[in-house]
């Protein structure tokens, strides 16, 4: 009876922390496409034009062969969850600065304010998705059972933006430079990835060291759902470690320097 009752707070303020976070979220999908009659087109007009850019380049300007065939459907199977990576760390470096008289004045706990860009953003992903499948099935790829670890990517990429994002979010209102320097960072990390590339196009010795990268192993699982011989099973390890670690560490230094940051904006 006592076990029974003291769980019922715990589960209230879970039920209030998610009509919030959800509430937060569809605020800023509202905002962000209720001014634009073509909001969804645009969300994945950036990926499109990249993907074709490079398609280009690598298959009509340059006869080199990398990724797999068809390369379009290869370029957006990384593409469109890279878009949701950016733009998750990006808007994230602004959490606080940009919310900063409505963070203050409410008592929601404050890590909503990361996870609400982390779910927007995911959601257009999400959204994206059919914009494989037209190319998929303009280009003749075939769709294998690998597509269920899609699931386990989504999951994995959301441990991780949480994790870096309670990481930068606060320390961006110490260290306004930071925000640049991620920007750098990310532009860095775009080609440090195998986004237009496999890892299999790497040679052997930088192989170990690229799955270091979270990314890699992230990529490799939504690549199997067309092309299962991207799995990579060492690289899928690493990147499971690497973003649990991240999460921690992320909630570590969120729980330190919360305080320090409401006074701070």
């Amino acid at each position: 009876m006592t076990a029974a009752l003291a769980t019922r707070p715990a589960w209230s303020t879970f039920g209030r922390y998610r009509h919030s976070l959800w509430l937060l979220t569809k605020r800023d999908l509202r905002v962000r496409y209720s001014t634009s009659a073509l909001g969804y087109f645009w969300s994945i007009l950036d990926p499109l034009v990249m993907a074709t850019i490079y398609w280009f380049v690598f298959t009509q300007v340059f006869d080199r062969e990398v990724g797999e065939k068809p390369y379009i459907v290869f370029l957006l199977s990384a593409l469109l969850p890279w878009m949701w990576f950016t733009g998750s760390v990006s808007d994230c470096t602004r959490a606080f600065l940009r919310e900063a008289k409505l963070i203050r004045s409410t008592k929601i706990p404050r890590t909503i304010w990361v996870n609400r860009l982390v779910l927007s953003k995911g959601i257009e992903f999400v959204a994206s998705i059919p914009v494989i499948a037209v190319f998929a099935i303009a280009t003749g790829a075939t769709l294998h059972w690998e597509a269920f670890w899609v699931l386990l990517a989504i999951a994995m990429q959301t441990v991780l933006l949480i994790g870096i994002g309670l990481i930068v979010a606060p320390l961006v209102v110490f260290f306004r430079d930071l925000e640049r320097a991620v920007k750098l960072l990310l532009r860095f990390l775009f080609y440090a990835s195998p986004i237009i590339y496999s890892l299999e196009d790497l040679p052997a010795g930088l192989h170990f060291w690229a799955a270091f990268n979270p990314l890699a192993g992230i990529f490799s699982l939504y690549r199997s759902a067309f092309f299962p011989a991207q799995l990579d099973w060492y690289a899928i390890g690493v990147s499971a470690v690497i973003c649990l670690a991240l999460l921690a560490v992320g909630l570590f230094v969120f729980a330190r320097v919360e305080r320090a940051v409401l006074k701070e904006i």
